[in-house]
């Protein structure tokens, strides 16, 4: 009997985020998508705890850009907190917020969480999910600490740090799935679109318009 093929999707993908660190993690993994930024405020937003919190802004930003988009389309979400000490912790902004936060955050653990939100425009249908990674921050000295607010980094990433970047050498581990700290869960996505009926190797390949 001849295997059965899987129909090709024909609907596009696009990523509600402007994280090049998110998109070059889809890359990697044979996705493509569209990039649509959501015009999303998130001053204000709030929520019963931080995974809620990035649930939420996951939902809103994937919301603004579905309801911009005309066809068929998957419309993915996204947003980034660190947990320390039941306190969200988003990009510092200053140079300063960046070494007050590593200060607190040096030989501890926190949790990333990373919400995911992905929308079907054609039927409607909305999946919300959290993925949560602990992360143990290095011992880093003063003058480590020092070197990498300089590089700029830290100001413009969801918890200051990065695990793919400056900052790798100053996480001593993680428990969890690595690309939910860089930015998206792709074991959770490959979930979410299972549950939408998408085999998530049938978006291998396909191209963005240009």
């Amino acid at each position: 009997m001849a295997r059965e093929r899987t129909a090709p999707v024909t609907a596009r993908f696009i990523l509600g985020s402007a994280s090049p660190a998110r998109l070059g993690l889809l890359k990697a993994a044979g996705l493509t998508p569209e990039v649509i930024v959501s015009g999303v405020d998130e001053e204000g937003v709030t929520a019963a705890d931080v995974a809620a919190l990035t649930a939420e802004l996951a939902r809103m930003k994937a919301v603004d850009v579905a309801a911009r988009v005309e066809g068929p389309a998957y419309v993915l979400g996204c947003d980034s907190l660190l947990e320390l000490d039941g306190r969200p912790c988003g990009k510092p902004g200053t140079a300063e917020e960046a070494v007050a936060r590593w200060k607190s955050m040096r030989g501890r653990s926190g949790v990333l969480h990373t919400g995911h939100c992905l929308i079907d425009t054609a039927s409607g249908r909305r999946l919300l999910e959290v993925g949560s990674t602990t992360v143990h921050f290095a011992k880093i000295s003063d003058e480590e600490l020092a070197a990498y607010v300089a590089t700029g980094e830290p100001l413009h990433v969801a918890g200051a740090f990065t695990i793919d970047g400056h900052a790798a050498p100053f996480v001593e581990r993680i428990e969890g799935d690595h690309g939910n700290v860089v930015g998206v869960s792709l074991p959770l996505l490959r979930r979410m679109f299972a549950e939408l009926g998408v085999p998530v190797h049938t978006l291998w390949g396909q191209r963005p318009p240009a």
